[in-house]
């Protein structure tokens, strides 16, 4: 896990600095990031992130904005390259050069037909909050949510997730430096 800076050097980095220190937590797209930025200082991590969501879930962003933060998320079972290191492990993966076996493979190739699917359905990407469940278990949770054909109530739960995957990097990385 990289290690994050306190939240009061947070507060006092330069903008280039607190957006990588940002990323830590979750990928973020331009549009939450320069509110993130505004909203400083901060009193905790978790003053952030909470700020974050009710940023995502309020009215401060368009329709667009929103689902321009959603596609700043990586897909599940994308290709192991493309991966940040904190996705790359949530995804279960050990290695980024490693092979995959060929249950990966089969598993990785079914979340990509989902994930287009749902991509074509909702607009955005599908986001889920893995916690360190294996890849072939988020397949009946993506084809649930396709089928439920709910645009906002996806848009909802796919920003919680983003924030809950959020709250668990900070925890990591806080975990770390005890």
């Amino acid at each position: 896990m990289s290690t994050i800076p306190s939240i009061e050097q947070l507060n006092r980095e330069t903008p280039e600095n607190f957006i990588k220190a940002v990323n830590t937590l979750f990928e973020t797209a331009p549009p939450l990031a320069k509110r993130l930025l505004d909203a400083r200082p901060y009193n905790s991590y978790l003053e952030l992130i909470d700020y974050g969501e009710k940023v995502c879930l309020g009215g401060e962003l368009t329709p667009e904005e929103k689902i321009e933060v959603m596609n700043a998320h990586p897909r599940i079972g994308a290709s192991k390259a493309g991966l940040s290191a904190m996705s790359l492990k949530e995804q279960g993966y050990n290695d980024r050069t490693a092979a995959n076996s060929n249950e990966d493979e089969q598993v990785n190739i079914t979340l990509a037909k989902l994930n287009q699917e749902y991509e074509d359905k909702y607009g955005f990407k599908f986001v889920v909050f893995v916690a360190g469940r294996p890849r072939y278990q988020i397949i009946p949770i993506i084809k649930e949510r396709i089928a439920a054909g709910d645009r906002e109530k996806e848009l909802y739960v796919g920003i919680t997730d983003m924030m809950l995957i959020a709250k668990d990097r900070l925890k990591k990385a806080t975990e770390s430096k005890i």
